[in-house]
């Protein structure tokens, strides 16, 4: 038995690699969209060709972008804001707690691979999100 460390290798990188290629190639400055295979180069429009205001185009997938994903969601069960639509403001706190440890099982996964900024900032959303958990039970 070997007290040597496993190394975990990221191979993702390459992907992202061919998609800032392919992007350069078509001169866009950002990779094509692509859903089930089928490259997509405009946003969805509607019939008059402008842009469909009900379905905007989304920003680049994103670690930082899916913890602020799910620490609004979390804040808003806890009742920080109002929810968007309805204009209610709800306390879910069963919502809130799986979201939050959704957050710490995505930090306890992804450690070793997030550069230093997003670990900071994942502690730091996990850290406030747990205060406003514990302030509102």
């Amino acid at each position: 038995m070997s007290d040597e460390k496993k190394i975990f290798i990221d191979e993702d990188w390459k992907s992202q690699v061919e998609k800032e290629k392919q992007a350069a190639a078509h001169g866009t400055g950002e990779p094509p969209t692509s859903v089930g295979g089928v490259e997509s180069q405009t946003p969805p429009t509607n019939v008059e060709g402008s842009p469909d205001p009900d379905d905007p185009p989304m920003p680049p997938a994103s670690i930082g972008m899916l913890m602020s994903s799910l620490a609004t969601e979390a804040l808003l069960s806890l009742g920080q804001f109002p929810h968007p639509v309805t204009g209610e403001t709800k306390l879910r706190r069963n919502q809130a707690q799986y979201l939050i440890d959704t957050l710490a099982m995505l930090q306890e996964k992804t450690a070793g691979n997030l550069t230093s900024d997003e670990a900071i900032a994942l502690d730091d959303i996990l850290h406030q999100l747990r205060m406003a958990f514990v302030a509102v039970k």
